[in-house]
């Protein structure tokens, strides 16, 4: 079992609130963190009909059982049970004695703001970092850490050569499953073609209109999906940085990814050999520099709080954050060797940025990390620690 960098969060959420939820896209291994985190609590799985049937027949006899505390899974399918949680947290000052997990962030975090609101420390799970596979497959090149991705079951030794396989699978099983429960879909054939659409255009500027004409469905109804795309952590939207610095920018968000396994599946990538020449194989870069960094601040408890900028000229910074009062630049390359005219956009968004700007990083898809006079270079085996 791989060690998960958010480990040393969910134990600190636990320390202060009696109720701790792990929410995430389905297989990103939050039944794992809570078990291992938490050894001494018992397991109840709400997703199996016959357990939650009885918790939900009778509740306060369900919760007399576990009067020590439960691990409790997928309790979006028994939002019920929260109502009666409230109290129970309330009558002790024992904490982290409730973990609770869920896929559905519509679900579980609607049920905990009506329900739970102050009492339950929230985390985010999302597939694994690259720190987290570094530790298990240094050896891997970038196109294989790309294009298998971060799911935990992939990374087992058995399964290492089903991905396309196993990602055929999770498609039907998880994502089509999920839209069922939350939309009234009448055409998953015409779902299907709205998640592959939104994979090519991970890493682009969200047209809605263009989606939604190309997937033949209307604007509201590509705007509803990709809610819920984002509701199951498949999909993020990446805001413009909002403020001007002289030059007007653009207002549409960027989408990505957050797990490049799944897009180079949707993109019928083949292979990780075919990635090293693929038209998308900078598109497929830039999200996972994006997820690798919304990673990293989940797994510390923090919003993601990143964005892009770019003006009607057309020139981009990749991501933007701010950090101890300082506006931080990072560029995204996929080619190997370091190009000097990469910072070109970044030099020129430092102008117009001013004193708050902090120096730029360029991340590439080589493997060396150095300094330069104005930024630093990050070579991609090193990543693991950008927005913080």
């Amino acid at each position: 079992m791989l060690a998960r960098s958010a480990a040393a969060t969910l134990r600190r959420l636990g320390e202060g609130f009696p109720v701790v939820a792990i929410t995430g896209p389905r297989q990103s291994g939050k039944t794992t963190l809570a078990r291992m985190t938490f050894p001494g609590l018992p397991h109840v799985n709400l997703e199996d009909p016959d357990t939650r049937a009885l918790a939900l027949g009778d509740p306060r006899r369900f919760f007399a059982r576990h009067a020590d505390g439960a691990i409790l899974d997928e309790v979006q399918r028994a939002p019920q049970l929260l109502s009666y949680l409230l109290g129970i947290a309330d009558a002790s000052d024992r904490m982290g004695r409730w973990v609770l997990t869920g896929s559905q962030q519509f679900g579980l975090l609607d049920g905990i703001s009506q329900s739970l609101a102050g009492r339950a420390g929230l985390l985010t799970l999302l597939p694994l970092a690259q720190p987290e596979l570094a530790a298990a497959s240094p050896d891997a090149t970038l196109e294989e850490r790309l294009w298998r991705g971060g799911y935990p079951a992939l990374h087992a030794a058995h399964r290492r050569a089903e991905s396309p396989h196993w990602f055929a699978g999770y498609v039907a099983t998880y994502i089509e499953r999920d839209v069922r429960q939350i939309l009234n879909v009448s055409n998953l054939l015409t779902f299907q073609r709205f998640v592959a659409m939104c994979a090519a255009r991970s890493a682009q500027l969200l047209n809605l209109s263009s989606l939604a004409a190309d997937c033949g469905i209307s604007q509201p109804t590509a705007r509803q999906w990709l809610t819920v795309l984002q509701a199951s952590h498949l999909v993020a939207l990446l805001p413009p940085y909002h403020r001007n610095f002289g030059k007007r920018q653009v207002k549409t968000p960027k989408l990505y990814f957050l797990d490049t396994g799944l897009l180079c599946y949707l993109l019928r990538i083949a292979d990780a050999r075919d990635l090293q020449v693929h038209a998308a194989r900078g598109a497929v870069f830039e999200t996972w520099i994006v997820a690798e960094t919304i990673k990293h601040r989940c797994n510390l408890g923090l919003a993601p709080d990143l964005y892009f900028w770019r003006d009607n000229h057309g020139l981009e910074v990749d991501l933007v954050f701010e950090h101890r009062g300082r506006l931080h630049g990072v560029e995204c390359k996929s080619g190997t060797t370091y190009q000097p005219e990469w910072m070109t956009p970044a030099r020129r968004w430092r102008e117009a940025v001013g004193e708050e700007a902090a120096p730029s990083l360029l991340v590439y898809g080589g493997d060396h990390s150095f300094e330069r006079d104005d930024h630093d270079v990050l070579g991609w085996r090193d990543l693991g620690s950008i927005g913080h």
